[in-house]
């Protein structure tokens, strides 16, 4: 189990505050990380920050950065170096899907502004970070992915497609940038995070049932994915989709 340590390592996760990205912030300092929690709302990156090094002892950072802005993304890789020196691990988490009435209700803004996050800006962010990582002896680099890139459904239109090129470019990244730096992608199911508070309870619960698991998923059960890529556990695992979705169909 030493593989799983992550000690001496630094982890950046985008989207960071809340939801998956800050059950996997959590499971990284437990594991011995100090960790860097990035997202639009500073206050809330600090809240959580506050609360790692309470309950981990970690060193945690706080940092305001819209992924969507392509030009934050070297301005926020550098305060990570000032703070830490390094960055071993980056966990592109930050995500959106906007509901649309209907597909020709689709405007170019928010077509625009869905691929922004959920694919322009963590390419940028991954294509800089795995540069510096490789001049700095190796790293990991983990896109979070949905099962909507592989099961597109009409009101994920935008959302879907702009996940499946977050696949390929996960596929790509891992041939440009190895063989030092890792890259991988968790292709997350459905799970029950504070957006799904907004949902309709029964109308889920019936569809679940045609999940293996027969049930959504809690944050922290994406952490052992997140947790083995980061590690050398996953040492030759690079390149890969993995599939963390309680069997959805």
């Amino acid at each position: 189990m030493t593989g799983f340590d992550l000690t001496g390592k630094v982890a950046l996760v985008t989207g960071g505050s809340r939801g998956l990205g800050r059950a996997i912030v959590q499971a990284y300092a437990e594991a011995g990380a100090d960790v860097v929690i990035a997202s639009r709302r500073l206050d809330s990156c600090e809240k959580a920050a506050a609360e790692v090094r309470e309950t981990t002892g970690r060193r945690a950072l706080p940092l305001a950065y819209h992924v969507g802005h392509w030009d934050e993304a070297e301005s926020t890789l550098d305060a990570v170096e000032a703070e830490f020196g390094r960055l071993d691990i980056l966990v592109n988490n930050a995500g959106m899907s906007p509901l649309y009435d209907s597909v020709e209700s689709i405007s170019e803004a928010l077509w625009d502004k869905v691929f922004d996050v959920n694919l322009k800006g963590p390419f940028r962010l991954a294509a800089l970070a795995g540069s510096r990582m490789a001049a700095n002896g190796g790293g990991s680099i983990i896109n979070i992915s949905s099962r909507a890139s592989q099961r597109p459904r009409p009101h994920t239109l935008p959302y879907a497609a702009a996940k499946a090129g977050l696949n390929a470019i996960t596929v790509a990244l891992a041939h440009t940038l190895g063989p030092t730096v890792r890259v991988n992608a968790i292709v997350a199911g459905t799970f029950l995070t504070d957006v799904s508070k907004a949902w309709d309870a029964d109308a889920f619960a019936q569809r679940a049932q045609g999940f293996a698991a027969r049930r959504g998923g809690e944050p922290e059960e994406i952490c052992g994915a997140a947790l083995y890529l980061a590690s050398d556990a996953a040492s030759y695992t690079t390149g890969s989709l993995l599939t963390v979705d309680g069997g959805q169909p």
